[in-house]
């Protein structure tokens, strides 16, 4: 049962706020003299506390609240505090507000106001509560891993990270696949540094950025006269990556010949350089990665299907940032590093926004705004989207609010088995829950 505490010298003031929530099932203490307050707040655990801004007679101005309710937010930080008055004093009640006061109501009071007041903060404690806890179970969870600095609150990349780390002790190659700026690099980033060739070489290879003509040079070696401008040797990232991990980007761009030899390499370990019949020998853990499809490329003649069960031994897929909203919010927060904020409406357009280029566009932006906006606080206006009118969702609504009313009755009004049931996280639902202006159960 919640247990709430009433502050507020006057008997049938505390009288009748203890029926009045005794009805909708609390448990209510009351106090008509801080020095009881603080007595009861020692010996019983307080969910939230409703305090009365005056408590002597003829007592008007509040500043005996004010005192009060600093000492209480310095003491118990994690309550939410109501504050209640007939003496209203609008520069007060702001400033009490910014320091932390869930809300301010005057006497006498609208019963239905007041209660939802109540509710409403104790289902912010509740869901701060539960951020609280999931971040110590994330925590629990890659302790002593190597996340390189990947910022992440969703679930998805949660049983992702997950997953690559379970792999990342094995020697078999992995594909990771996923759009253009999703992240894949720094998924191949965690695969090597959680591996015991940790060590060892990382050697990245973007396959995209190299002419057909100098892709085998490049992953293989050449020796000098092998061709036109060759001067001298040249050692290949294979060779370079020996003992290692060799990260190929858009491997789909390896022409034929290309294709051929690093299929014998990953069958045999062996290699020749351009222009040399000598054979050599190398141990690399090949990660691959491409934002094409494959299989539709292996279906046309352009990719080996041999070669591709080779790369593809397990595949870590990287969903595209429009698919994990939660990490939106966590990113721009770490592209700003603490120079900025974002006001409530900039970060409602970033959620609100498709993210075409994934998170590399989102570091644009954020970087962008960073130059551009005025102020200390980063307005909707500074992050610059284009016009997205035409799109025909938003981040948040993929699901909508039947759907989550509907969960949230069959779970019993438990969030956690809501969620559970929607494949989403618990701050996903609550964020989709407030997107939509519905009140925790």
């Amino acid at each position: 049962m919640l247990k709430l505490l009433v502050i507020d010298d006057n008997q049938p003031i505390c009288q009748a706020l203890q029926t009045l929530f005794a009805l909708q099932g609390y448990q209510v203490h009351c106090a008509t003299v801080p020095d009881q307050a603080w007595q009861l707040l020692a010996t019983d655990d307080i969910d939230l506390i409703l305090q009365d801004m005056n408590f002597s007679a003829g007592e008007m101005h509040g500043d005996q609240g004010k005192a009060l309710f600093y000492q209480l937010r310095q003491q118990y930080p994690d309550i939410p505090i109501v504050l209640m008055t007939a003496w209203t004093r609008l520069d007060m009640v702001v400033e009490l507000v910014k320091a932390g006061a869930t809300d301010y109501i005057a006497k006498p009071w609208d019963d239905q106001r007041l209660l939802l007041t109540v509710a409403n903060a104790l289902k912010l404690k509740q869901l701060g509560l539960q951020q609280q806890r999931a971040e110590r179970e994330r925590q629990a969870v890659f302790a002593g891993k190597d996340l390189c600095n990947m910022v992440f609150a969703s679930s998805k990349m949660q049983q992702l990270l997950q997953m690559t780390l379970q792999l990342a002790p094995a020697n078999a190659a992995i594909l990771i696949t996923g759009p253009n700026g999703a992240g894949k690099e720094g998924i191949a980033n965690v695969l090597h540094a959680n591996s015991p060739r940790k060590n060892k070489p990382f050697i990245k290879v973007n396959m995209g950025a190299l002419p057909a003509d100098l892709m085998e040079a490049e992953l293989f070696g050449a020796e000098a006269g092998a061709y036109s401008g060759a001067t001298k040797t040249r050692i290949g990232r294979f060779e370079a990556a020996d003992g290692g991990s060799l990260f190929l980007d858009e491997i789909g761009n390896l022409s034929p010949a290309g294709q051929a030899k690093l299929l014998r390499v990953l069958q045999t370990g062996e290699y020749e350089r351009l222009g040399s019949s000598q054979t050599r020998k190398t141990d690399v853990r090949l990660i691959s990665a491409t934002n094409s499809d494959l299989t539709a490329a292996i279906s046309q003649g352009e990719f080996r299907q041999d070669l591709y069960y080779r790369i593809n031994v397990v595949q870590l897929q990287l969903p595209p940032l429009r698919d994990r909203p939660d990490d939106i919010p966590v990113l721009a927060r770490y592209f700003l590093a603490g120079k900025k904020t974002l006001s409530k409406a900039a970060e409602q357009q970033l959620l609100s926004y498709p993210w075409p280029g994934n998170v590399r566009e989102l570091q644009n932006v954020c970087q962008r705004a960073l130059l551009l906006s005025a102020g200390s606080e980063i307005e909707s206006s500074d992050l610059g989207l284009p016009d997205h009118s035409t799109h025909p969702k938003r981040a948040l609504d993929d699901i909508n609010r039947d759907e989550l009313e509907q969960a949230l009755v069959q779970a019993g009004g438990v969030v956690s088995r809501a969620a559970k049931h929607l494949g989403i996280s618990r701050q996903a639902l609550y964020r989709r829950m407030e997107f939509y202006g519905i009140a925790a159960p």
